[in-house]
């Protein structure tokens, strides 16, 4: 077979049209207009097929941490694959997982010390589930199999994790899902119920006691676990109040129940930490990761698990009955090793730490638009939520919404140089999580872009 000859632009649309189906996207929407085609990365920008430059404002999907283009990070899976491609985890180890799953033990709290790898997150949410139902079969309390998590949070799209996701939009296609999953309310301050509206650690308090009662209206012995992102994503990046993880630790330590800590974002510097939950100080029996570990120069993801959770499987014939075929693959990881190389030479931590209040402060000078409703968020993790009127907060209908993201300001921002999302899943918002290697310069960019393409929707209200 000779191989296919590489396409011109014009065939290469014909082609993505006729044959790649594109992810969580409405095809009618390209059926009279080019589909976009990123075509090279090099530092905080990626460029199309014209050669037109963009600032990737939101690191790919929450995943280029250490930007694009980076010759090091990619030399060092080339170098892995012509050593060893290829070879499972299953009964078998090679050197390059052994080296990860040190590192990030070495990295992570308490006594999670151990990696199981998978090569997504939607994996890794769905292992830690199977991970938790497993373990307390084996501890004598076989009926905990529920998961709480909070509303329209975002936990992945397979069947398992689905289950997980508080988004009903994006389960009802797929439904019977498999049963557990419980909804608990999200730490959005900015629509906090009226009575806690003005406290934001009484609403924290509150948010995290509605765990507790929904735990007891469960029924303590049937719930396994809660999932909770460090800033949940979905809804447009809701930190969390003072105290609100140290108070949810307690509540679960109380009932027995697993604290997971989903950093599928959250990780690997996105808040200025390895992982999120060391910023806010608690320390989860599971953390759930993919994305930044690689800084998406190849597929990789995990959950690190605690001691107490490995040891009903070291003893006997126990196993863990789970595997994946190419987790922890040994190109991905080295590609790992080589990114996390990045992290240290480089200081990305720092950098972020050093510069996150300088990019909340530019942001924040678009609250003078009357679009703008909010601008929350920590790190380098923001979403702006977009308001009908400041004074009430009042959003948007659904169809006004749907003529303001998808109508306009998806393709308004892309046109003006920046890739970011605006999304409506929840209120309307603008996400941002730019790369770790951002300063100042780029932080202006995206509020002079920001600043004109919201102006205009505003035209168009």
């Amino acid at each position: 077979m000779n191989a296919t000859p590489a396409l011109n632009p014009a065939a290469l649309q014909e082609a993505a049209k006729r044959n790649l189906w594109l992810h969580f996207t409405r095809h009618s929407s390209y059926a009279r207009a080019d589909i976009p085609m990123i075509v090279r990365g090099e530092g905080q920008y990626v460029f199309d097929q014209h050669g037109k430059r963009y600032l990737d404002g939101l690191a790919g999907l929450f995943v280029s941490q250490i930007g694009h283009g980076r010759a090091d990070v990619a030399e060092a899976g080339a170098r892995q694959a012509s050593e060893l491609a290829y070879f499972p985890l299953w009964s078998y180890a090679h050197p390059r997982a052994v080296e990860l799953a040190e590192r990030l033990a070495n990295y992570a709290p308490g006594d999670l010390n151990r990696v199981f790898f998978t090569t997504s997150g939607s994996e890794a949410v769905e292992s830690a589930w199977k991970l938790a139902k497993q373990y307390f079969r084996l501890t004598g309390q076989p009926t905990r199999y529920k998961v709480l998590s909070r509303y329209i949070a975002y936990h992945g799209t397979s069947h398992g994790a689905l289950a997980i996701t508080g988004l009903p939009d994006i389960k009802i296609p797929f439904e019977p899902l498999p049963p557990g999953g419980v909804r608990v309310p999200n730490t959005n301050f900015y629509r906090a119920p009226a009575f806690v509206a003005d406290d934001v650690t009484a609403f924290g308090v509150w948010a995290a006691d509605e765990i507790e009662r929904a735990i007891l209206r469960e029924g303590p012995q049937s719930v396994a676990a809660v999932y909770l992102e460090p800033v949940q994503n979905s809804g447009g990046c809701f930190p969390p109040p003072p105290g609100y993880f140290q108070r949810v630790r307690e509540i679960c330590d109380k009932y027995g129940v697993l604290m997971v800590s989903d950093e599928i974002i959250c990780a690997f510097g996105r808040l200025g930490y390895i992982f999120g939950s060391e910023r806010y100080g608690y320390t989860p029996d599971i953390i759930t990761f993919a994305k930044g570990v690689t800084s998406g120069y190849s597929p990789l993801g995990g959950m690190m698990v605690s001691d107490r959770l490995m040891e009903p499987y070291q003893h006997d014939e126990t196993t863990f009955l789970h595997g994946i075929t190419f987790a922890g693959h040994p190109v991905s990881c080295a590609v790992a090793m080589a990114n996390l190389d990045v992290f240290e030479k480089e200081d990305l931590l720092g950098n972020v730490r050093a510069n996150e209040a300088a990019f909340r402060a530019t942001l924040e000078k678009l609250h003078d638009l009357p679009i703008v409703g909010d601008v929350r968020g920590d790190g380098y993790f923001y979403g702006i939520e977009l308001v009908r009127d400041k004074a009430t907060r009042e959003t948007f209908s659904a169809d006004e919404s749907e003529r303001l993201l998808r109508g306009f300001l998806s393709h308004a921002l892309f046109d003006a140089g920046l890739i970011c999302r605006a999304d409506d899943r929840g209120d309307p918002v603008i996400q941002l999580s730019p790369p770790l290697t951002c300063t100042q310069e780029h932080f202006d960019e995206i509020e002079q872009i920001l600043r004109g393409v919201l102006t205009e929707a505003w035209s168009h209200i």
